[in-house]
């Protein structure tokens, strides 16, 4: 069984543990719609990704 040679710190410990909390997802405003979205992803309501048309618009029937 591994064993650590030397205890770890308080301060190594706080610096993994940096990455657990729990953050709000981002959203930008798009450039086409005003519609806020999710960076680097498809926005829905038009279908429409980086000017190009990938998915068919949503319907709002």
């Amino acid at each position: 069984m591994a064993v650590p040679k030397r205890k770890t710190s308080r301060m190594k410990r706080g610096f993994r543990r940096s990455t657990d909390a729990l953050k709000q997802p981002t959203y930008v405003e798009d450039k086409d719609s005003g519609e806020l979205r999710r960076p680097h992803h498809v926005d829905l309501k038009t279908g429409m990704y980086r000017g190009r048309q990938i998915i068919a618009p949503k319907d709002d029937a």
